[in-house]
């Protein structure tokens, strides 16, 4: 299932374009959105030949009676009036999390194989008075409620990813300063647990997970900072101990770079903007963000919005593609 992203942003088109260059997938994926907010893009992406029909259902359990070749849009939402596009509001940021939430609860009751999300507007989400800043931690409150459980007791970690490089991240969209704060032995020791265990459920049998220093030089012995020494290479020793082919911490300036030239699988890096800079570099046309933790598949593009040129059809459907290919084929074994 794909979910409609920010209605003001680039998901629509993208979603739109994603189908007409690959038709088969109309067969494989369904959207939660807005109908006429799909029907709009459908009309901006065509630019004079036909556009691509959407057929609105209420439910999944009306799948059937969507004509071949269609869209299918469950109503996920409501846009009335239709938000104005390239523009922050609340409007759209509450349609967008309601298109989150269906999807969610779809594949949590296994009716659907895995969720792909079109991006979202933080901004926009916290004006719609939603109080979880973006899609990982929205996902992961929504399935711990699903379980029963409290949210620390379901932990879920970001993995970007794009030809020759994975990295997940210990920590998410919190400001720097927290950031350095989340570089504990457990929280470290958790990130490579559960990276371990999501390459393990996709078939790499003995994953090579290198973990990324904090400071220049992974701190050279505590000359640059006491992280590494002390809290990251620990949790390094731990997974070893628990049989994982950890590595590290690894000087951060080049750990990245070795992973693309083969020597590892994925890397574990401290902080936000460690992890993406150097995938967002190499990949952004192709990237993918998937959640890992989760009890059900989600991936996502490796991009924002694009408010800037929302509306315009210029979007490129790359990275929603790639992120459909990588839900497919992670869905197959989980």
């Amino acid at each position: 299932m794909l979910t409609m992203g920010d209605p003001a942003g680039i998901g629509p088109e993208i979603i739109v374009k994603a189908f007409r260059e690959r038709p088969e997938l109309l067969r494989q994926m369904v959207v939660a959105g807005d109908a006429a907010t799909l029907l709009r893009a459908s009309r901006l992406v065509a630019a004079g030949s036909a556009p691509l029909i959407v057929a609105e259902i209420a439910d999944l359990d009306d799948l059937s009676a969507v004509p071949s070749g269609c869209m299918a849009v469950v109503q996920a939402c409501r846009l009335a009036p239709p938000v104005e596009i390239g523009q922050v509001s609340a409007h759209a940021g509450r349609a967008a999390a309601d298109c989150i939430e269906w999807a969610a609860k779809a594949a949590l009751q296994g009716r659907v194989r895995a969720v792909v999300t079109a991006p979202i507007h933080k901004e926009a989400l916290a004006s719609a008075g939603v109080e979880y800043p973006g899609h990982t931690e929205l996902l992961q409150a929504l399935s711990a409620q699903h379980l029963g459980l409290p949210v620390d007791a379901l932990p879920v970690r970001m993995m970007l990813g794009c030809p020759g490089l994975n990295t997940v991240l210990v920590s998410i969209h919190v400001s720097l300063r927290q950031a350095l704060d989340a570089v504990t032995t457990e929280q470290v020791l958790q990130t490579i647990r559960i990276t371990h265990a999501h390459f393990q459920r996709i078939g790499v049998a003995h994953p090579r997970v290198a973990v990324a220093g904090l400071n220049p030089h992974a701190g050279e012995g505590g000359l640059f900072g006491w992280e590494d020494r002390d809290a990251i290479a620990p949790a390094i020793e731990r997974a070893r101990l628990e049989g994982v082919n950890a590595s590290g911490p690894h000087a951060p300036d080049t750990v990245f770079m070795r992973a693309r030239q083969g020597s590892f699988d994925v890397v574990v890096a401290m902080y936000h903007d460690q992890g993406l800079i150097p995938v967002k570099l190499l990949g952004l046309d192709d990237g993918v963000n998937t959640t890992l933790g989760l009890p059900f598949v989600r991936t996502s593009p490796d991009h924002g919005t694009a408010f800037d040129i929302a509306g315009t059809g210029r979007a490129s459907a790359s990275s929603l593609l790639a992120a459909i290919d990588a839900a497919l084929t992670a869905a197959l074994t989980f």
